[in-house]
């Protein structure tokens, strides 16, 4: 075998080589499978409930379908005013309950939506529970403030 054979056949297996690699680091690379509304519902949210320099906590977050999500704050006791908003499919909906309650309230996502205020008294811890309906993901955002004195 002449060296310029040996030296084609050297080639073309170190380009098969690199193109085998290539498409086994293509397959591999994780893939992004986030949902790409999930970026213009929490637009949403954060405009239908905007920060505030008043508000003692607040929070942004992506339930997935028949998920849950659990938030308990420790606080000094007194009278809050919890808003709370979600966006998401159409369709969807979230039970939002305080405390121990497990009924909670209903709250659609999806089309008009405007925040939710609730009083709530609270001793030293406010448990906030959120359940989404079998239609999701959602993308929910809470903001609790002390509630003005009367």
């Amino acid at each position: 075998m002449s060296e310029r054979v040996r030296g084609a056949i050297l080639h073309g297996t170190a380009a098969l080589i690199l193109v085998a690699g290539g498409v086994w680091w293509w397959r591999a690379a994780p893939h992004d499978d986030s949902d790409p509304r999930l970026l213009s519902w929490r637009l949403t949210a954060e405009q239908l409930l905007p920060e505030s320099g008043d508000q003692e906590l607040s929070d942004t977050v992506v339930v997935a379908a028949s998920g849950n999500y659990e938030k308990d704050a420790d606080l000094d006791g007194g009278a809050f005013q919890v808003a709370v908003v979600c966006a998401g499919a159409d369709g969807s909906r979230v039970r939002v309950s305080f405390g121990d309650d497990e009924s909670g309230r209903g709250l659609p996502c999806s089309g008009t939506r405007t925040p939710e205020v609730f009083s709530v008294g609270v001793g030293s811890q406010l448990r906030v529970r959120v359940t989404v309906d079998e239609q999701g993901p959602v993308v929910f955002r809470y903001t609790l403030e002390r509630a003005a004195p009367n």
